[in-house]
């Protein structure tokens, strides 16, 4: 494991460390997990304690997703679109927006998977649906939805529909195996 990585990490667990006291069984499974090496265990529990309002647990959630983004962009680390595929993957199992934009955008380009406009364009299409579009000007929610139209652009009626179909299955199977 790289340096950043291993920092980033260890800040993680170190601040899991610190919010113990407030929430001390979720937070200490946490740290048993990521001990482990279990992230995506490690992000199922933050999860939950992020969807209940732990501040903490909200930006170390964030601080996963992000490694993604490291691998993607090679950011202070060798450029690896399969790790950044892991993290993104992740992420997106967990209902991230942005992370399933990513993936959407990585099969759009071929970016470390085989170059698949269908899974693009459903990856988009959950995103879109994932970014509420009451906010002003939601950045995330326009990429999502210039991605999914432009792979349109690209597509058949029949991959359309086959993308559309694909993205509720993969939304009533909460994500998982998508």
């Amino acid at each position: 494991m790289n340096r950043l990585l291993q920092r980033t990490l260890l800040v993680c667990v170190y601040l899991f460390a610190l919010t113990g006291q407030a929430n001390a069984e979720p937070l200490s499974e946490i740290d048993v997990a990521a001990s482990l090496g279990d992230y995506e265990k490690v992000a199922k529990l933050l999860r939950l304690q992020a969807e209940q309002g732990n501040a903490t647990a909200q930006a170390q959630l964030g601080d996963m997703y992000h490694i993604g983004d490291i691998y993607h962009k090679g950011k202070g680390v060798r450029q690896d679109y399969k790790e950044a595929l892991k993290w993104y993957r992740l992420a997106a199992e967990q209902g991230n927006p942005f992370a399933q934009y990513r993936l959407g955008f990585m099969y759009s380009r071929g970016e470390g998977v085989t170059k698949d406009f269908v899974l693009a364009h459903m990856w988009a299409n959950i995103s879109s649906a994932n970014n509420p579009s009451s906010t002003p000007n939601n950045f995330e929610q326009l990429m999502s939805v210039g991605l999914r139209d432009s792979m349109e652009e690209q597509m058949t009626a029949g991959q359309i529909a086959e993308a559309q179909q694909l993205a509720r299955k993969c939304t009533a199977n909460k994500y998982k195996g998508c």
